[in-house]
């Protein structure tokens, strides 16, 4: 059986690492990348040979099988007004978005949710994160799942409600983690101290929140009520950083301590 015709809206993050895994496993011939940006177009389809790339959205083909939305949020309906309906498979890959923004696209959509942090120039093997996956019927979903499954090991139903929580709460493990990261990173250089010095740190950290509940694993002055320590740190801080670790401090407090403190 011939693969199925892939176009990509979308040139970021997401839409690269799917493209390039979609390229790689074979799951599909992608024929066309939509962007905005022409040159970001062509840099993704320049990685995969025989691609396409447009930036109208009147130029995207109604020939392909699959078309794949991989488009910031409030770009998709805007985008999507000025694209010929058909009765391909539509999915789009966003952890916020119902999937009744394709409903005019084709009879045919639903959702195609990896979860997971992309960043441009670094490989994800997408074969070891989890997909969420939603339909617009039964068969769809069954049609999403076969072709997901040339790519994803682990492919689950979520529902756009499961699927928001979801994206809330790695939104929370992910990028304000990250955010606070970037703090740690930006003090540590003030000392010329390298930041892998926290690597064990780390790896150590996400062990244990894998392991047990994360709440069971907090540590650190807030955890122990240790105010002299907490207002010595905070004091030492320039104003947003002091204000960022003032309320989490207050946030861990008040979980294990209510208003004793």
């Amino acid at each position: 059986m011939p693969s199925p015709k892939v176009v990509i809206l979308g040139s970021g993050n997401v839409a690269s690492a799917l493209a390039l895994a979609i390229d790689k496993t074979r799951a599909g011939e992608i024929v066309q990348i939509f962007s905005r940006n022409i040159e970001h177009a062509r840099r993704l389809a320049s990685c995969l040979g025989c691609a396409g790339a447009i930036d109208s959205p009147e130029k995207v083909t109604d020939c392909a099988d699959i078309y794949l939305v991989s488009l910031a949020d409030d770009a998709v309906t805007s985008t999507l007004s000025r694209i010929k309906p058909n009765g391909a498979l539509w999915l789009h890959t966003s952890g916020s978005l119902d999937m009744s923004v394709l409903a005019d696209m084709s009879d045919r959509y639903g959702v195609f949710y990896p979860l997971q942090t992309f960043s441009l120039n670094r490989e994800v093997d997408l074969s070891a994160v989890t997909l969420f996956t939603e339909g617009s019927s039964p068969e769809v979903e069954t049609e999403i799942a076969e072709f997901g499954e040339k790519i994803f090991k682990n492919i689950i139903h979520a529902d756009s409600a499961t699927r928001s929580r979801m994206h809330v709460a790695a939104v929370f493990a992910c990028n304000f983690s990250n955010y606070l990261w970037s703090i740690a990173h930006d003090l540590l250089a003030k000392n010329d101290i390298p930041f892998d010095v926290l690597a064990p740190l780390l790896h150590e950290t996400l062990a244990k929140a894998l392991t047990m509940p994360p709440r069971e694993g907090q540590t650190g002055p807030a955890r122990r009520g240790d105010l002299r320590i907490i207002e010595a740190h905070a004091s030492s801080l320039p104003p947003k950083e002091q204000e960022i670790y003032r309320l989490l401090s207050k946030c861990i407090m008040d979980d294990f301590y209510g208003t004793e403190k």
